[in-house]
């Protein structure tokens, strides 16, 4: 991943696909039934940035998640805490667009 940031000529949203495709997995969801999801405290946005890009990210309410419009991600926010692991993360379907474009 270190390598890859450094290239100056990889784009930002091919090393975020990088990151997701090689940890082969899929955003977690939570498995406690027991107790509600705490909410996510809306405060905390003027602190987060994207791993990957560092910018700004964009908290959509209805899937619960951080989305980064720039690279095409979404951070998976868990019991209110935010899992910014780019392995975490999933390709929105805006990015899948841009995919099928460049194809």
């Amino acid at each position: 991943l270190a390598s890859a940031l450094r290239g100056p000529r990889v784009p930002p949203f091919a090393v975020a696909r990088r990151c997701l495709h090689a940890s082969g997995r899929s955003a977690a969801k939570s498995e406690s039934n027991e107790n509600p999801p705490r909410a996510f405290d809306l405060a905390l946005l003027e602190f987060l940035v994207c791993l990957l890009s560092k910018k700004p990210l964009r908290y959509e309410a209805s899937t619960n998640e951080l989305i980064n419009e720039e690279l095409g991600i979404a951070y998976p926010i868990i019991d209110g805490i935010p899992n910014m692991i780019p392995q975490a993360a999933r390709m929105t379907h805006q990015n899948k667009k841009q995919e099928e474009m460049e194809q």
